[in-house]
């Protein structure tokens, strides 16, 4: 059997703590290996678990959810940050993408769902619930304040996979070129941007409408 994805919860709130390591503690594949209940005390914990995937809410006292992100981001680079919140607006979706969390859901998204996001970041791919999907889509972007595409049409088709949720893998099936070019058309991709996160891309791809 494959290692669980270890997961943190943070969220200042016992009670929703309880309700949602309840809902995870049926997952075999997941292990629950710590909760917080602040920013502050979710960077100590994740320096110490070194967790796969971390359940992140937005509002929380002493240190939120978005500030917390940037800093676990810069202490353990590969840690992956799903955030949990009731606000559903462009804003606070715009603000977790730039911090470098890889997903975006409501707190009241089903057990199924969550379970869903978890495996999805953990295999390196982002996960935005349907709500903030909407959300980006249906809100207009003044074209004045985009400057111009300077992507080519395969690193277009390479971008729209990834802001997508692919991961590296699915998209060299999807294209029929290696893994490997599938990598350096991110690299490429990223510096020609100049956006370094995956959920970043993503943005750029909404904004852009390669995703229409």
């Amino acid at each position: 059997m494959e290692k669980p994805i270890r997961v943190v919860i943070v969220d200042d709130h016992q009670v929703v703590l309880e309700g949602f390591m309840a809902r995870l503690e049926m997952e075999p594949e997941i292990e629950v290996v710590a909760t917080a209940g602040n920013g502050v005390e979710a960077l100590e914990v994740v320096k110490q678990h070194r967790p796969d995937v971390i359940l992140m809410d937005v509002s929380m006292p002493i240190m939120n959810g978005i500030d917390a992100t940037r800093l676990i981001k810069e202490a353990v680079p590969d840690a992956k940050v799903l955030m949990l919140t009731m606000h559903d607006n462009r804003e606070y979706i715009m603000k977790v993408m730039q911090a470098g969390a890889v997903g975006y859901m409501l707190k009241e998204i089903s057990a199924e769902k969550m379970v869903q996001a978890i495996r999805t970041v953990n295999l390196g791919s982002t996960y935005f619930c349907e709500s903030a999907t909407q959300t980006l889509f249906t809100q207009d972007v003044e074209p004045v304040a985009l400057k111009p595409n300077p992507l080519s049409r395969r690193e277009e088709a390479v971008l729209k996979l990834v802001a997508q949720g692919h991961s590296s893998k699915k998209i060299a099936s999807l294209l029929s070129i290696s893994y490997r070019t599938v990598e350096t058309h991110r690299q490429n991709i990223k510096h020609k941007l100049d956006i370094h996160s995956t959920a970043e891309l993503a943005q750029y791809a909404v904004q852009h409408g390669l995703l229409e």
